[in-house]
């Protein structure tokens, strides 16, 4: 398929249903948060087991993006983005009529690895969007991603507590296979761009990240900025319950006001598509960093100007997490459209291991230093982040200046 048939398929509809599509398998992987009581006491869990079950989870969507993405290159993705939705649905339906601890750690991995189709929808929707407006593509795709990301939690809060932990999992499955059906349906079959068998394919990989610098660039910037992320979300429920005596839907309420944040991405992508990208990553990187500075002014207010200044942090560090993250997108995309599957499996790699390592961290310096701890923590990498990317804007201004 040619780009000029694959434009003529693009339409608001199909953009808006791969944003569903990213939205709700990603937020595969979340449900079970909120609901690990609920489980713990229908399964008779230990507390060591009920954390299993996350870390099983996010260590499946680790391995799905390293191993499975890279896909993407090798065949069609609307045949792969059919496999994994269905693969989705039947793992998070045996996960809802499990009876003991192994079986159900063993659906959570398989739920991780198959929740990475909203990494295939992604490059998918960066193919199929017009010239010059990719950007604006992959921001609103990357929006229902994130929201998928930041409501799963209160979704699952409520519907768990209303009808049990099986449920909710019955409507995720139920969720996953008809917006697999309708992807199927409404999206175009997409040109192979390798034909490299899968262990040479994974051995691009490596030659990839050493290739291009301005990949190794985005990631790190990228990752530092996921710690920051992880580190806020995984201690704020706790600081909010002991230092303020409030409940875990609270916290789900602290999700919605971030998700406000990530509703105005599609800007951050018409901006790189107007700007260039560069530019985009050092402005969702400044914002990151200033949203999370704003707490330390919390000492100097009172009780509600505090919940205040983390609500208008929540929206601006999710507004510049999502706009660098759609503006790296670009960049790497832009490196070898012929790769995009493996260079976005390198790109969410690194994304994912910031992640990982900002729960560790966080919860280290809430445990040492308090909510000041991670304000000073999610702060710093935030800054990090925005060097890597002012360094980056230099060598590349340096570059353009040598070739005139």
């Amino acid at each position: 398929m040619n780009k000029t048939t694959i434009t003529q398929t693009t339409s608001r509809w199909v953009v808006f249903i791969l944003a569903i599509g990213a939205g709700f398998s990603v937020a595969s992987i979340y449900y079970a948060q909120p609901l690990l009581p609920l489980m713990g006491a229908d399964l008779h869990l230990s507390i060591e087991g009920m954390g299993m079950v996350p870390t099983l989870t996010q260590a499946g969507y680790a391995l799905g993006i390293l191993f499975l993405l890279p896909l993407g290159d090798r065949h069609d993705r609307r045949t792969l983005i059919l496999i994994k939705s269905a693969a989705l649905a039947l793992f998070l339906l045996g996960c809802s009529v499990t009876g003991q601890l192994h079986s159900l750690l063993l659906a959570s991995l398989m739920i991780g690895m198959a929740a990475t189709m909203a990494q295939d929808i992604v490059p998918a929707a960066a193919i199929l969007a017009p010239e010059g407006k990719q950007g604006k593509t992959v921001g609103t795709v990357m929006t229902g991603l994130l929201l998928g990301i930041l409501l799963s939690r209160t979704v699952s809060g409520v519907v768990g507590e209303a009808f049990g932990w099986r449920v909710m999992y019955q409507l995720a499955a139920v969720s996953i296979a008809f917006i697999g059906v309708v992807m199927w349906a409404v999206l175009p079959r997409f040109a192979i761009h390798s034909t490299l068998s899968y262990p040479a394919l994974m051995r691009s990989m490596e030659h990839l990240w050493r290739r291009y610098p301005a990949l190794r660039r985005a990631a790190l910037a990228q990752g530092f900025l996921s710690i920051s992320f992880s580190a806020f979300w995984s201690t704020l429920a706790v600081m909010l319950l002991e230092r303020y005596h409030l409940g875990s839907a609270v916290a789900g309420g602290f999700g919605v006001a971030g998700a406000a944040g990530a509703l105005a991405a599609p800007l951050a992508g018409n901006l790189a598509d107007k700007l260039g990208a560069g530019k985009v990553t050092q402005l969702g990187a400044a914002l990151v960093t200033v949203s999370f500075a704003l707490m330390f002014l919390m000492p100097a207010v009172g009780t509600h100007g505090q919940l205040v200044l983390i609500a208008i942090s929540a929206v601006g560090f999710d507004l510049g997490l999502q706009s660098s993250l759609v503006a790296h997108q670009n960049l790497v995309y832009s490196l070898e459209p012929q790769a995009r599957g493996r260079l976005n499996a390198l790109l969410f790699t690194v994304v994912f291991i910031g992640m990982a390592l900002g729960s560790a961290l966080g919860s280290k310096v809430y445990a040492v230093a308090g909510w000041q701890g991670v304000v000073a923590l999610t702060t710093v990498c935030g800054a990090i982040a925005l060097i890597i990317r002012l360094i980056e804007n230099a060598r590349v201004m340096a570059m353009q200046v040598q070739n005139l």
